[in-house]
């Protein structure tokens, strides 16, 4: 079996974990190779993680995205390129059940790029695409032999599913075009340099704190662990020795429980393994096992060297010595991070698409317009025509089917709220009557980001929407804002279950989070401006209940809940609501709740009369909750007398629950 020597290899996502373990290595073990990466620096990539190769006359950094053709173009080209070692994707499983299109941006489109790119330049005598053994699916569990190389793609969630497109895509570039392309499949892998979202640094880092080990579901299922300095050993061998057109598994026989996992890392912490491991709901899909065989690598002389004790000892040295190498990363500590990456939580925030993306990002920014009603008479201009910011959000999604379904014409816009000329832009070529901003800010990958990230926070939620509002002005155009309601909490002059509401008029008093700050400050600023209309909403439910985004979905997933009475906007009723206050040119700021409040159990209560009769939930405490969560929760009761004054129709909380939610879904 012959072997390859690259001259040029560009790694993509090197800075993330296990290929920053494979840049290192091949930088520090071949001074004649020279070693291009590419990174966009997404929240689990560090490049402290790339420290030991910075100095190397061999080594460079280049920030940029794989979905960029122009970019790999010019890289391959300048560069030149000979060997691709593509390890950059999203991986998250978790986070893939609620962020699941920018698995398909990452994973599937950006693969894309990088095979278009070997294609147009004909320059490539490698491409090394990593995958993983989730493509196969779930092993049966008495299964004694591994998943090989040639067995079926079985994926069950989001992210294997990308994964599996991805290879699709390699092998068909590598048949019709003639690249030469080999595939790895790889089981877990750990070690040091790892983001916490994943399981053993996660609970390295909480058993550091003294926290509880959270285990989804019984802690049952099985999964192989590798560590990081032998995938990369294996990386080495396949890059030297594989064939072209094969696929390689790296995997390990030796299988381990996540349960026995945490209680491996209790015993190292000394740690009480009943006290400390708790277990939580589990994901939407959990596979059991993932088994490989691995005889078609060890052939190419690879084997596995580091033992699963010598290992973890080695992570867990690694983490305690360098405690703050990712910075604050509370929200990747909870047990289901996926919450918080979506406008999740208890109350996150509906604004949708983290930040308003560039037109430049391979965003399908299509043209959206609804031609009005036709008449019988000839054709007349529409009375109404609206411009809407927060495409691939809950409340901007909802509102273009809104419009759709009410023959409003509209488009959503391309321009990034901070960038003015690109508003202007937007404004001159829809030329709309009214314009909705359901953007903004919500923190990537969950809203703690926003406290490590305060530039980036103001620059959208503050600067971003007075921009918008700015130009508006500038032209006498309306703009419904969608604010938060989440500014206040209950207090001496407020207590709860009163009935005594928050006003439009009254100042912010909570501040309990960076971005319950920022909404707060921009909606102080606003009233500087005689064009908007904010709209205050409040833990928004939908009759959606397969929404993740859904308040009442999201109780209905947790352990246990607090239960507090609040107020609480259901968007089916409100949603057109402010549609009627656009075309009725209503300004000034707006409770835009139902009135009254409902508490978590009576939401619950009606869950279980009206979808499933054997529904059960536990409550625990404000404190308890503290424990669990990050930033603290607004709780209050708004006062929505304005509102039903203006529409007299509206429901109270309770009665719109029971028509727009559990009427509709009723079992």
């Amino acid at each position: 079996m012959g072997s390859y020597t690259p001259k040029n290899i560009l790694i993509t996502g090197a800075a993330g974990f296990i290929a920053s373990h494979v840049a290192n290595r091949l930088v520090r073990s071949y001074p004649d190779y020279k070693i291009v990466v590419l990174d966009k620096l997404d929240y689990c990539s560090n490049l402290k993680n790339l420290i030991p190769s910075k100095s190397s006359p061999n080594f460079k950094f280049v920030k940029g995205d794989i979905g960029s053709a122009d970019l790999v173009n010019y890289l391959l080209i300048t560069e030149s390129i000979d060997t691709i070692m593509h390890f950059a994707a999203q991986t998250h499983v978790d986070n893939s059940f609620g962020n699941s299109f920018e698995f398909t941006k990452n994973n599937i489109y950006g693969t894309h790029v990088l095979l278009e790119a070997c294609k147009v330049t004909g320059q490539i005598r490698r491409f090394i695409h990593v995958s993983t053994d989730e493509v196969y699916g779930e092993t049966d569990e008495d299964a004694v032999v591994g998943n090989h190389e040639a067995s079926q793609l079985l994926p069950t969630n989001p992210y294997s599913a990308t994964k599996a497109g991805a290879e699709m895509l390699v092998m068909a570039y590598g048949r019709s075009y003639g690249l030469p392309v080999i595939t790895t499949r790889g089981n877990n892998v750990y070690g040091p340099n790892q983001f916490p979202e994943k399981l053993i640094p996660k609970f390295i880092l909480l058993a550091m704190q003294g926290k509880n080990l959270p285990i989804h579901g019984d802690g049952s299922n099985v999964r192989s662990y590798l560590y990081c300095e032998d995938v990369a050993e294996a990386f080495e061998v396949i890059l030297h020795k594989g064939e072209v057109g094969h696929v390689y598994n790296i995997g390990t026989k030796k299988e381990r429980r996540v349960i026995d996992v945490a209680k491996d890392i209790c015993t190292l912490f000394s740690m009480d393994r009943e006290a400390s491991i708790k277990f939580v709901e589990n994901r939407p899909f959990n596979d059991q096992r993932y088994f490989l065989d691995d005889q078609k690598l060890k052939n190419l002389g690879w084997a596995e060297r580091t033992t699963w004790e010598e290992g973890l000892k080695k992570t867990m040295d690694w983490y305690t010595q360098n405690p703050d190498w990712w910075g604050d990363v509370t929200g990747a500590l909870l047990p289901h991070p996926r919450m918080l990456m979506m406008p999740g939580g208890l109350e996150r925030h509906f604004e949708g698409s983290e930040d308003e993306k560039p037109a430049s990002l391979g965003s399908s920014n299509t043209r959206m317009v609804v031609p009005s009603t036709k008449n019988t008479g000839a054709q007349q201009k529409p009375p109404f025509k609206f411009l809407l910011y927060g495409r691939t959000g809950w409340i901007g999604g909802l509102l273009g089917k809104l419009c759709e379904k009410q023959g409003i014409p509209y488009e959503y816009g391309k321009g990034r709220l901070e960038d003015r000329a690109s508003l202007i832009a937007d404004l001159q070529n829809v030329k709309p009557t009214h314009v909705f901003n359901a953007a903004g800010v919500t923190g990537r990958p969950n809203v703690d980001w926003c406290e490590s990230h305060k530039t980036e926070t103001i620059r959208t939620n503050v600067a971003g929407t007075l921009t918008l509002a700015d130009v508006c002005r500038e032209q006498g155009i309306l703009v419904i804002n969608y604010a938060t309601g989440c500014i206040f909490e209950y207090n001496a002059a407020h207590p709860e279950g009163s009935g005594i509401g928050y006003k439009e008029e009254d100042k912010p008093n909570f501040i309990g989070s960076f971005y319950s700050k920022t909404k707060a400050m921009v909606e102080e600023l606003l009233r500087e401006y005689d064009n908007v209309c904010t709209l205050r909403v409040r833990m928004p439910i939908s009759s959606d209940l397969n929404n993740p985004r859904n308040f009442i979905t999201k109780i209905s997933r947790y352990n246990k809940v607090v239960n507090i009475p609040n107020s609480m906007t259901i968007l089916d009723e409100l949603l057109p609501i402010s549609i009627e206050m656009a075309k009725r040119n209503l300004k000034g700021i707006w409770n835009f709740t139902n009135p009254g409040v409902v508490s978590h159990n009576e939401i619950l209560e009606m869950y279980r009369d009206y979808i499933d009769p054997n529904f059960k939930w536990t409550n625990f405490t404000l404190e308890e909750q503290a424990k669990v969560i990050v930033a603290p929760r607004s709780n209050n009761e708004m006062d929505a007398s304005k509102l039903k004054k203006e529409f007299p129709e509206l429901l109270s909380i309770k009665e719109s629950l029971i028509k727009h939610v559990f009427e509709p879904n009723k079992k």
